[in-house]
């Protein structure tokens, strides 16, 4: 497997600083025509792509993925042949460069790039994390139902690693960053492995911000609203026919989180689920289930707790209370770990810099609001009715 090289050319004057950068939109050499010499200020690297690696599949069809490349950085690309040619600033080059090696170490292991693959290798490289991208992307944690579930981000890794080191692990952090789809892939995987016999979903049945009122049907029927999203992770990883005799047998468990008062868990793996919605004493709870041979993993976000006013997250508070335990990991994810919608991130940072700007931690269950707003009163109506604003 052939990986790329890359050589530098420092352009005449290159200790000087580049002031001014114009270039197309797109650069590739037409009828064999080299690329320009680089501007004083400016460095120009070199990067030869293996002969038995596909350009198409580096640079997308059409070109796709060159023009992510080319939107992030301000850098001349030029592509002749299997040679890139990239000019810019010394920090820019290199990191273009970087890029690619890491795009072609990639197609070289059977990985298919996409837009999004290439805007997650940028980040990374842009934080200097010390682990390689393709390192990142190209560890296989589950293949099933035609594809495979890898982390994306170096956070989901150090996270996925974590589970394979600790017997509990705590990943917290906002919604989309994939903190529970990862852990039911790694239990599914261990399941398969015969590493445990059953795996174990449970969360509170906590309604989020809104009373549903009594539900109709048998107790099951009550709470599959609030399990749901356990069960649509299972439907992605095993063959839905399987689910249910799996369900029958007692091999994958989905239940409320008041089930597991009085149980002792052996070769287990279980996973709790919107952690933040559990009291001080739940939490304490859950993690006394613990048997031999099991490991635990807790999701949450702290920053989204449904709990009754006045009432500590459970989530929270251990935090202080394990934190430095021996076997016991704390991993937390951020909005560079979101995986959804690019929206999802923007709007988990919007949230964060209003509450750092006003105090705010967001509305309880009565509709009041935490931090300092509550303290200093905003005119807004509690449960008792408006309350006065600060004179």
């Amino acid at each position: 497997m052939g990986s790329a090289m890359r050589g530098r050319v420092p352009a005449p004057g290159g200790d000087k600083e580049l002031t001014d950068t114009s270039r197309e939109s797109r650069r590739r050499a037409q009828g064999g025509t080299p690329a320009e010499e680089p501007a004083a200020g400016s460095t120009q690297v070199k990067v030869v792509i293996p002969d038995d690696h596909s350009m198409v599949s580096l640079l997308g069809s059409g070109d796709e993925l060159l023009h992510v490349i080319e939107r992030s950085f301000r850098a001349d690309i030029h592509v002749r042949g299997n040679e890139i040619t990239i000019t810019g600033t010394a920090a820019e080059t290199a990191l273009v460069a970087e890029l690619f090696e890491e795009m072609t170490a990639l197609v070289g292991g059977g990985a298919e790039l996409t837009p999004a693959v290439v805007e997650r290798i940028i980040p990374m490289l842009r934080r200097k994390s010390g682990v390689r991208p393709a390192e990142v992307l190209s560890l296989d944690i589950l293949s099933a139902r035609g594809r495979t579930i890898r982390p994306k981000t170096l956070n989901q890794k150090r996270y996925v690693d974590a589970i394979d080191e600790h017997t509990i692990v705590f990943c917290i952090g906002p919604a989309g960053t994939g903190k529970t789809y990862l852990a039911m892939a790694k239990a599914v995987k261990a399941l398969q492995a015969k590493e445990v016999n059953r795996i174990i979903l449970t969360r509170p049945a906590v309604e989020a911000g809104e009373r549903l009122g009594f539900l109709p049907g048998t107790l099951y029927e009550k709470i599959d609203p609030y399990l749901r999203p356990l069960y649509d992770a299972l439907h992605d990883m095993l063959d839905p026919e399987s689910i249910p005799r799996l369900m029958a047998a007692g091999t994958i468990e989905v239940a409320p989180l008041a089930y597991m008062r009085g149980r002792t868990l052996n070769d287990s793996f279980i996973i709790l689920d919107e952690a933040q919605n559990t009291s001080a004493e739940q939490m304490k709870m859950f993690l006394t289930r613990l048997g031999f041979g099991s490991r635990m993993v807790v999701t949450g976000d702290v920053t989204q707790v449904d709990l009754p006013a006045g009432q500590a997250s459970g989530l929270r508070l251990v935090q202080e209370i394990l934190e430095g335990v021996e076997d016991i990991q704390f991993t937390r994810l951020t909005s560079h770990d979101v995986v959804r919608h690019r929206l999802v991130g923007d709007i988990v940072n919007a949230y964060a810099a209003y509450e750092a700007r006003t105090g705010v931690d967001g509305p309880v269950r009565d509709g009041s609001l935490r931090g300092r707003a509550a303290e200093r009163g905003d005119g807004r109506a509690g449960p008792r009715g408006p309350r006065k604003r600060a004179q």
